[in-house]
């Protein structure tokens, strides 16, 4: 299991509210469209072709950026300035 962080720029407020409600299932939201997911393979695929269903490819962009391992040193290579929101572990059940 990896830890993710996926950063979106949605240009439709239907859409982004959306995207916004479809990342609430994976994961925790550092800031308004940053969220932080812990996710086996299976849901990481998952994840990407939900967020597919949402985003208009032609205006919205989503960056999806590895951090390694779960149990890793993630959290030692974030930087927060200003208010830094709590990072609590969560676990996530899917139902599809």
């Amino acid at each position: 299991m990896n830890t993710f962080m996926i950063c979106y720029d949605v240009c439709e407020p239907k859409r982004l509210r959306r995207m916004y409600k479809t990342m609430k299932g994976f994961g925790s939201a550092l800031q308004y469209s940053i969220f932080r997911c812990s996710l086996s393979p299976k849901n990481y695929q998952i994840m990407l072709m939900r967020i597919e269903e949402v985003i208009d490819k032609a205006e919205d962009s989503v960056m999806i950026i590895n951090l390694g391992p779960r149990e890793g040193f993630w959290e030692e290579r974030l930087t927060f300035l200003g208010e830094r929101k709590d990072m609590v572990e969560e676990q996530y059940a899917y139902i599809f």
